[in-house]
């Protein structure tokens, strides 16, 4: 069965591409694709992109213009939760997860290797760009539908096809963020590969967002109390474990405690993928686990972020 990655593709294509083609502290304006970002204040760095601290926001409806350009004009910010604009602190940014930044490393990655985004992230991971000859499982759309609506001036929502991906944006032709899919057998080789050939590079603390989340590049710190990841995480001994768990039902598991967090893992990091996938990976040995899964619940619908944080839960119960 394919799982659509969303979000997973940023730590496991976008990340490792930009890690081999981009030198990270390169003010990226040079680029003749990012020169529009000229009048930009600061600089723009990978480094930046790649920890969401290079102030831009989470989220824009894609409608093929530069992104600098698109910046530019007017948008409901703060109309919704997509369409909020990072404010600089003494001069930075702190962490704002964006897709947007993983559009602009997409496009730096192109324009630097001579490449196609999608072809160079398939060379190396094996992982497939879509559109896809099997479809994941369909899921209802999410919170850039409404987004979208609010946002786009006119321009008709990409509806979904059973072998595009959810995103909006990437069925839109945005590059970066999502798009690509995978089952355990083709993810797991580029997992024994990625784990340490760039993963390492990835879990270095780098910055903080306004919620306390500890951001390296491409992936975050994972919380510890009960109910969180951690808890289980941090039982697992030192064994160098490398596991790809599938879950294709929509039954739901038990409930969790729904108390705060008590604290951050020094030990494991994370990224997640809307459409319900997650993975974890600890440097200390360089163990990897990958979670696929998807977001469709009992009844059809689209699973609350509650209710996925326990199905993920449960499958990590099973190590």
């Amino acid at each position: 069965m394919w799982f659509d990655l969303a979000s997973l593709t940023k730590p496991l294509v976008t990340t490792p591409l930009a890690l081999k083609h981009l030198d990270l502290d390169r003010d990226l304006r040079t680029l003749p694709v990012l020169s529009d970002f000229r009048n930009r204040t600061w600089p723009l760095t990978a480094r930046q992109l790649l920890s969401h601290t290079a102030g831009l926001p989470p989220w824009l409806p894609y409608n093929g213009v530069p992104l600098a350009q698109q910046l530019a004009a007017p948008f409901p910010w703060n109309g919704h939760p997509l369409l909020v604009k990072p404010v600089a602190e003494f001069g930075e940014f702190p962490a704002c997860y964006s897709d947007l930044g993983f559009r602009v490393l997409a496009e730096a990655v192109e324009a630097v290797s001579g490449g196609s985004w999608a072809k160079l992230g398939q060379q190396m991971t094996g992982l497939v760009p879509a559109p896809w000859s099997e479809a994941p499982i369909a899921l209802p759309p999410g919170p850039d539908q409404e987004a979208w609506l609010l946002a786009a001036n006119n321009i008709a929502f990409p509806e979904g096809m059973a072998n595009l991906p959810h995103d909006a944006n990437a069925r839109a032709g945005m590059i970066g963020h999502a798009g690509f899919a995978a089952n355990a057998q083709l993810l797991l080789p580029w997992l024994m590969a990625w784990r340490t050939t760039h993963a390492p590079n990835m879990a270095l603390a780098h910055a903080r967002s306004v919620d306390g989340t500890v951001w390296g590049l491409g992936l975050w710190r994972v919380l510890n109390g009960p109910g969180q990841f951690g808890e289980l995480l941090e039982r697992l001994p030192l064994n160098g474990i490398c596991r790809v768990i599938e879950f294709s039902g929509t039954d739901m598991p038990p409930h969790l405690p729904n108390v705060p967090p008590t604290g951050i893992s020094q030990s494991w990091w994370m990224h997640t993928g809307f459409t319900g996938p997650a993975m974890f990976f600890r440097p200390d040995d360089a163990s990897c686990i990958c979670l696929l899964a998807h977001r469709r619940g009992p009844e059809g619908g689209l699973l609350d972020p509650l209710a996925i944080h326990r199905r993920r839960y449960a499958m990590l119960t099973q190590l």
